[in-house]
């Protein structure tokens, strides 16, 4: 990439108004930083008088978060285009429209999703999204099987895998979520308040071979094309739309770890109910629809998933008898695994959630932050053994009694 430089904002809107019939000729185009996240810098273009708009994405090379002396590579934006494009052509609904990708300026132009709310936040405000499930886990059965052995050529399957190979970005993840959180890091962050449960799963050996275990499985599972970074911040929900995006983690691993990501987000909101809803019964109610959503996306995945390996599957011999139900079972306990991981590195490691970080009530956000502990220690040592994902529901509930 040796054209490439960090664009100023000036720059920005001019190369946005160069993408073909996006913007009408003059247009006054306004822009918006909105690049709050860790990697890279993200621009809101838009001309009020058309109504029309865009997000341009370009990758800094380093880690914004630390800065410089942490650079990183820019073909993960190649990476991120590369698995749009899959994602688009297998669940179009889902997935935000491409206008250009940039391979020398490393950038991506992109869908405008203004008009939708980040589910996070949504979460925070006790919004329902009754669409969220369905739609999601479809996306993630439709984009997991179609990119995985059991539907693809087996040769072609493995030159993708070797096209998605994205060592720096899943050592951010092996680091910062599956180790540093389980030993005594400068990685880590944790309040005082919380220190004897941390230091209680520091000395925890059942606890750390499972994750042993778990982290085993990342590294060497190439199950299928994984987003590699779903969390709440990354799903952008309406009323009748969901959207998947930032896919710059992709890499083929586990199908569980996406799962379980996205799940652990869902069960921080959870637990970060202390915070969110003072009355009782509010909190108790909107408690019970976060258990039906995970609930209702593990059904959803796996009734899909089931249809698909039934109806399209390639492999001569996935449908012998008995491994079709070996094979579900094993990507539910490494999703109730991944769920639990995900917790407690989001609760005192290297980067939080907004879910409990912003109860600003100190004694709520305690609790917050203890339930969120029990329930991820729970789900760690439960997911070898688990049959159901009416065992996440029950140890949820039983947590907060």
């Amino acid at each position: 990439m040796t054209n490439y430089h960090t664009l100023t904002q000036a720059e920005a809107v001019a190369y946005a108004q160069g993408i073909e019939e996006i913007f009408p000729d003059g247009a006054q185009l306004k822009l918006r930083d909105i690049g709050d996240g860790n990697l890279n810098n993200v621009f809101h273009i838009w001309d009020q008088a058309s109504g029309r708009s865009l997000i341009l994405k370009q990758a800094l090379p380093y880690f914004k978060m630390v800065g410089e002396s942490v650079p990183l590579t820019l073909d993960r934006v190649r990476i991120e285009y590369e698995a749009l494009r899959i994602n688009g052509e297998i669940c179009p609904d889902q997935t935000p429209k491409v206008y250009t990708y940039d391979s020398d300026l490393a950038l991506i132009a992109m869908e405008d999703l203004s008009d939708h709310t980040v589910m996070r936040r949504g979460l925070m405000e006790k919004v329902r999204a009754p669409l969220f499930a369905e739609h999601v886990g479809s996306f993630l059965a439709q984009t997991m099987f179609f990119t995985s052995d059991l539907a693809m050529d087996q040769q072609e399957k493995k030159l993708r895998v070797k096209s998605f190979i994205n060592p720096e970005l899943c050592n951010i993840t092996e680091d910062l979520i599956l180790y540093a959180p389980f030993t005594k890091s400068r990685l880590n962050s944790v309040e005082p308040h919380i220190r004897d449960s941390v230091v209680r799963i520091w000395e925890d050996k059942e606890l750390h071979l499972e994750v042993t275990l778990l982290r085993e499985i990342f590294l060497t599972k190439a199950e299928a094309l994984l987003h590699g970074d779903l969390h709440t911040d990354n799903i952008f929900i309406k009323s009748d739309s969901t959207k998947v995006i930032d896919r710059e983690f992709a890499f083929y691993g586990p199908i569980g770890f996406d799962i379980g990501t996205l799940i652990g987000n869902v069960l921080l909101n959870y637990s970060g109910q202390e915070g969110w809803s003072t009355d009782a019964r509010e909190r108790t109610n909107y408690r019970r629809y976060l258990l039906d959503t995970v609930n209702d996306l593990w059904t959803q995945f796996e009734s899909q998933f089931r249809d698909l390996w039934n109806g399209y599957a390639a492999d001569r011999l996935v449908n012998t008898p008995g491994y079709q139900d070996f094979y579900v079972t094993k990507l539910l306990q490494d999703t109730i695994g991944f769920a639990g991981v995900l917790m407690l590195c989001r609760v005192y490691g290297y980067i939080h959630v907004a879910d409990i970080d912003d109860i600003k009530d100190a004694a709520a956000r305690e609790r917050a932050q203890r339930t969120a502990l029990e329930i991820g220690v729970a789900l760690i040592k439960r997911n070898r053994s688990a049959h159901s994902i009416k065992e996440v529901l029950d140890i949820a509930l039983k947590v907060v009694k």
